[in-house]
């Protein structure tokens, strides 16, 4: 079983408490387990001998809890997680934990009677829950540890693969993020997880004149040709594993970087075309644009 990495570290600051987060590099939210269930107040102070994850289990197997903790959920939901950040092993729970347990606490405390531990630990629960209500536990975090500006670019290449087609999924992968950023930019498009979510099939059609289009002669043509299919019509290899190292993959990068040049020159859309046309006038009189463009140069979809 391979170790899950830690990616991005960070404290969460609530308002009596300090958590040490994580972001993994399967995007799992962690949190400290032996700071988030001090921050829950389980005990006042855990002795050495004594780990916080046995703590946490005494009041999970207390059956008077389950009902509010576990909610009919599997008996494993609060397992923890261990990952590491370089050789160093780190013991954590989900960041949404947190929130089930300080749930569980308060729907207790209105339903049953509590023990004076149960109590301090439902109104501890209260004072988080305020603390993360309005943003969220995952925002949160994601402030905390600098995740915030990764998110975006790793959601379009989660919706790239969703919605452009398999053979050129392997060449969004060599893109750098200004590419991506400055293509909303010029389109005047908002650069975050919803923005990115309406904008794949667009994205797909600009790259394949841009970029797959601007190929040598014949290319591209020949290697749809190369790419076997089965029976029912799927891809069974990719474009990438028919571009020569010393020929194919440099003239695409190079093709990239020279976009994105014309992108960095351009104050958006319609005025980037003009100047791609202007860097292909050598070649022919006229090219024909894949959208129409509306009265501020962005692309009419």
């Amino acid at each position: 079983m391979s170790k899950l990495k830690v990616m991005y570290e960070g404290i969460l600051d609530l308002t009596n408490c300090r958590i040490p987060c994580y972001v993994l590099e399967d995007s799992t939210r962690i949190l400290s387990g032996r700071q988030m269930q001090t921050a829950l107040k389980l005990t006042d102070d855990i002795p050495a001998s004594q780990s916080a994850g046995s703590r946490l289990q005494r009041y999970l197997n207390q059956k008077s809890l389950h009902p509010y903790l576990y909610k009919n959920e599997d008996k494993n939901k609060y397992s923890p997680i261990i990952c590491y950040k370089g050789n160093t092993q780190i013991n954590g729970y989900k960041a949404t934990d947190l929130v089930d347990l300080c749930d569980g606490f308060l729907e207790a405390r209105k339903n049953i009677a509590l023990s004076s531990r149960q109590k301090i630990i439902a109104d501890q629960a209260e004072i988080l829950m305020r603390s993360f209500a309005k943003v969220g536990i995952i925002s949160l975090i994601d402030e905390a540890t600098g995740y915030q500006y990764e998110r975006e670019a790793d959601t379009l290449q989660r919706l790239l693969r969703l919605y452009i087609s398999e053979e050129l999924l392997p060449w969004q992968k060599t893109f750098p993020d200004i590419y991506y950023k400055e293509l909303f930019r010029l389109n005047g498009w908002d650069f975050t997880e919803k923005g990115i979510s309406k904008r794949p099939s667009v994205i797909g059609t600009w790259t394949n004149k841009l970029i797959y289009d601007e190929l040598p002669d014949g290319i591209a043509e020949e290697l749809k040709k190369k790419v076997p299919t089965s029976k029912s019509g799927n891809k069974l290899a990719r474009y990438f594993q028919f571009l020569t190292d010393d020929y194919g993959s440099p003239h695409l990068k190079a093709q990239i970087n020279k976009i994105i040049t014309i992108f960095n020159m351009s104050d958006n859309m319609e005025d980037m075309w003009k100047n791609f046309e202007k860097a292909k006038s050598r070649q022919m009189n006229y090219l024909e644009s894949p959208y129409k463009f509306d009265e501020n140069g962005h692309t009419v979809e």
